[in-house]
């Protein structure tokens, strides 16, 4: 696995390497804190024992987080307990007077690596934790808590929290990139099939409507027919993609526009009215029983109009048809005839979206449909 292949897969490399050669440095500093003081402590065998184990920790952790395959949780959480541990028998080592000079503890300054290391796997607030392990572990080796123990544990968790939102930057900065890069590859592939279907299948059904509509008789409905899909067609091939993001939203706007016909007007937003994907789906489907109620009860002649808005904490769509109107109590009948349409498709959609739906009807004066919903957490455009 080559090492340009991992940067792709996690942007954090970087702090990785640094990771380990920070470590390589910091054996250096500790071997010779060791050599300095060797004469001075009580368990000097103890002392080289404890430098051995930070040689073989230090050539397994290079080896495991050089590769992203190795920066596995487990072994960065082992990294913390061993580090703490080879720590922690400081006492052991150090004498009285060692103490009293202040003299550095076994692991000196490798005791730093880890909440970096943390920081770079988990976060913000796993280098934190992981700083606050090695500070109270610290504390610990000393036998007390001072002045020089309390600033080495605002270093520790400060260094872990840097880097841990460092990490997280990057991290959150390429998925952005990678979505961008997706949509671009997305919207350019559009394009060519609109090139595509402009010279070929769009020219045949501007064709064929002209000359549908030149013969009349029987022509004339395949001339219309065509027209519609003529209209349909190119509103597929101008609006954006409606594929879900990283957050699992969708456009509504992009979803509403490919129902547009000769007969269907869909106004909405400039820009794009971002919903979870499964209210998209939904509310597509309203809108969609909506247009089909136009179609059998309101004539081939009827026409509708799609209104979107977008009003920041809810959503409302209005359809609205010229149509000759529901008379009164049609629905009640409907209802009881078992046509539930009206009943399931529409109004029970919206009231599992948490929405409210109204409708306007009277006898020659149309229908109109005003469905509201609110937008979820989720799908809320940043402000």
């Amino acid at each position: 696995m080559s090492t340009t292949s991992s940067s792709l897969r996690d942007p954090a490399t970087p702090l990785w390497w640094g990771t380990i050669v920070l470590r390589w440095i910091t054996f250096g500093f500790a071997f010779s804190a060791v050599l300095v003081h060797h004469d001075g402590y009580v368990r000097p065998w103890l002392a080289w024992t404890d430098l051995g184990a930070m040689l073989v920790w230090t050539a397994v952790t290079s080896v495991a987080y050089a590769r992203s395959s190795g920066r596995k949780a487990w072994l960065v959480v082992t990294d913390v307990v061993v580090t703490s541990s080879i720590m922690l028998t400081s006492p052991l080592v150090l004498s009285e007077v060692q103490y009293e000079e202040l003299a550095p503890l076994v692991t000196t300054v490798w005791a730093a690596v880890p909440p970096l290391v943390a920081g770079a796997r988990f976060g913000a607030v796993g280098g934190v934790i992981a700083g606050l392990v090695i500070a109270v572990g610290t504390g610990i080796a000393r036998l007390e808590l001072n002045l020089d123990v309390a600033r080495d544990g605002v270093l520790l968790t400060a260094s872990g929290l840097l880097l841990g939102v460092t990490a997280t930057t990057a991290r959150r900065s390429q998925a952005a990139l990678a979505r961008a890069m997706r949509s671009e590859a997305a919207t350019a592939e559009r394009e060519r099939l609109a090139r595509s279907i402009h010279d070929s299948v769009l020219q045949v059904l501007a064709r064929v409507r002209r000359r549908g509509s030149e013969l009349g008789g029987e022509a004339a409905e395949l001339a219309r027919l065509a027209g519609e899909q003529e209209i349909a067609l190119r509103a597929l091939v101008t609006t954006e993609p409606t594929g879900h993001s990283e957050d699992d939203t969708s456009d509504l706007r992009s979803a509403l526009q490919i129902l547009s016909t000769s007969r269907v007007q869909i106004a909405a937003p400039a820009g794009e009215v971002p919903m979870p994907s499964n209210a998209v789906t939904e509310l597509v489907a309203v809108v969609r029983e909506a247009l089909s109620n136009v179609d059998k009860h309101a004539g081939p002649s009827a026409k509708a109009w799609v209104l979107l808005e977008d009003l920041g904490e809810e959503i409302v769509l209005t359809v609205r048809d010229d149509g000759p109107g529901i008379p009164p109590g049609r629905l009640e009948e409907a209802l009881a005839e078992g046509h539930l349409g009206v009943a399931k498709s529409i109004r029970g959609r919206v009231t599992e979206l948490g929405g409210t739906c109204t409708l306007e009807t009277a006898p020659g004066e149309g229908t109109e449909w005003e469905i509201r919903v609110p937008r979820p957490r989720s799908g809320r455009k940043n402000r």
